[in-house]
């Protein structure tokens, strides 16, 4: 079966190419349902984005299938009297990778390019200790010498700007770019519905494919969405850290590793029910799969769906990522595999009116 095919490997790079920044999502999302829409048989977008492809509506039981579509950025926040420009996040964005990146500002003019400046070496000496890059200290130059000059370019307090890197392939094995975090989400799960859709696969319940906003502030767009779908099970897909990679404590954060495949999380706000299912399902289909723990919370949309509606019993299917935040996130071609087989078969898995009580 081609979990995988050529045709959708060209999609996840137009997809991934496509700017798609926090509270700003429409474009991408547009071209994620144009993809979409052949594998679905209706679908809606709430009044913040969230897109949603809906399998065999009109269900009493509905089953989600979800990832968030946004990614990190920043926003124009002071344009100095020499006319650079100072930012400040829209998400988890890092200005320790800043120095040197180029970008796009977003403006009702069009794409305006500009460069994070940073100073040579040889000036950047002060006292005992060489300057590091902080959020305070990182700027845009987009070639003006005046704040009206950046004004007339259509550039103010509030627009957006994104890092222009874009998708290539590491040694046949990574996909690699910016915003993998989490569109490789959305591009598997909209392969689990073209599946479904290729081996005419019925399932007994509604199954809602979402495709959520604003997760990198705060779960927002899955807070929004759950509450309108109200579903009975949902299952989270999104990302987590490949910790072989140097400067990563491993007795704190764990053990995973790119291409030993997906990661299931053992977490309050996973379902144990439904991580059975979802394990008794890698087991028999013969996915290779990677356990985790979390203390407290996921830092997922899983957690949003979980503590939605009076509880819906959750589980969160993670694809380990090397260099998360930065315009390099790389993920194994085998793990991407691995998350659509996994979420594929636990679907043909998990019966309407399955009995998540634990008490009985």
């Amino acid at each position: 079966m081609d979990f995988v095919t050529k045709e959708s490997e060209k999609f996840l790079e137009k997809y991934i190419n496509n700017p798609s920044p926090t509270g700003y999502e429409v474009e991408g999302q547009k071209l994620w349902l144009d993809y979409i829409k052949p594998y679905i048989d209706d679908h809606y977008v709430d009044k913040y984005g969230t897109a949603v492809g809906i399998i065999n509506p009109g269900s009493d039981y509905k089953v989600v299938i979800e990832a968030h579509s946004d990614e990190i950025s920043w926003y124009v926040n002071y344009i100095s009297d020499e006319g650079l420009i100072y930012v400040c996040r829209n998400g988890g964005s890092d200005h320790q990778i800043a120095p040197s990146k180029r970008v796009n500002i977003h403006t009702k003019k069009g794409i305006v390019k500009a460069i994070f400046g940073w100073p040579a070496i040889h000036t950047r000496k002060g006292g005992t200790k060489e300057k590091a890059p902080e959020l305070t200290n990182i700027f845009l130059d987009c070639g003006c010498t005046s704040p009206e000059e950046v004004k007339e370019l259509g550039i103010h307090v509030g627009c957006v700007i994104t890092y222009e890197d874009e998708f290539i392939v590491l040694n046949d094995r990574y996909y690699t770019g910016r915003a993998l975090d989490n569109r490789a989400g959305g591009f598997m799960i909209a392969q689990v519905a073209r599946l479904l859709k290729e081996n005419n696969i019925k399932l007994p319940y509604s199954l809602y494919v979402v495709n959520a906003v604003q997760e990198e502030v705060g779960l927002r767009g899955a807070q929004m969405i759950t509450e309108t779908i109200k579903p009975d099970v949902a299952i989270i897909t999104d990302v987590c850290h490949d910790t072989t990679t140097p400067m990563i404590d491993q007795k704190e954060q764990g053990y995973f590793k790119c291409g030993k495949g997906p990661v299931l999380l053992h977490a309050p706000s996973v379902h144990n029910t439904l991580l059975d299912i979802l394990i008794d399902t890698a087991e028999k289909a013969g996915v290779q799969f990677q356990h985790a723990a979390a203390s407290r919370f996921t830092g997922t949309d899983t957690d949003a769906f979980a503590y939605s509606n009076g509880g819906v019993p959750s589980a969160l299917i993670s694809l380990p990522m090397r260099y998360m935040h930065t315009t390099v996130e790389s993920v194994h071609k085998d793990d991407v595999k691995g998350v659509i087989q996994l979420m594929y078969e636990a679907l043909q898995n998990i019966e309407v009116n399955h009995d998540f009580q634990y008490l009985k």
